[in-house]
């Protein structure tokens, strides 16, 4: 079956799949060094109250998905099967659509949960955050993929 052939279905389990090949313990430990720094700050600088870990915690999450989202475009991740890299090389926007959309869930879920933003507030905040992260992964590797080619 040539890569034409394919399903949206069978895109986007190549996309998700491609994506677990990022570099994802390197990416918490970004993601946990980020967010303790912004709640350090928040700490020192802000009011004591549940809402203080909103910011850290989706600081965090953007963190940690960009790391991993723009090591699976770069292939940097590991050991993984050398097909799935070259096709995450390829399609490096249909590869950044995993961790944004995982992004947008799991900020939303936070934001609502642990600040007094309205429902509304939360998910507008998580688009625009998905939305830059998906851009930024997929910039990334579209120059790393044009870089290879020439």
């Amino acid at each position: 079956m040539a890569h034409g052939d394919m399903t949206p279905s069978e895109t986007r389990q190549l996309a998700v799949a491609s994506a677990t090949l990022g570099p994802w313990r390197t990416a918490a430990a970004v993601g946990t060094l980020g967010g303790a720094a912004a709640l350090g700050i928040d700490v020192v600088t802000g009011d004591w109250s549940l809402s203080i870990l909103a910011g850290p915690v989706s600081l965090a999450l953007f963190l940690f998905f960009l790391v991993g989202g723009v090591g699976a475009v770069l292939g940097r991740g590991g050991t993984g099967d050398h097909r799935l890299r070259r096709w995450a090389a390829r399609h490096p926007w249909k590869v950044a659509l995993a961790p944004a959309g995982l992004l947008l869930v799991l900020d939303v879920v936070a934001r609502t949960v642990l600040s007094t933003e309205s429902l509304f507030s939360s998910v507008w905040d998580g688009i625009w955050r998905a939305g830059l992260l998906a851009v930024v992964i997929g910039v990334v590797g579209s120059v790393a993929g044009s870089r290879r080619q020439s």
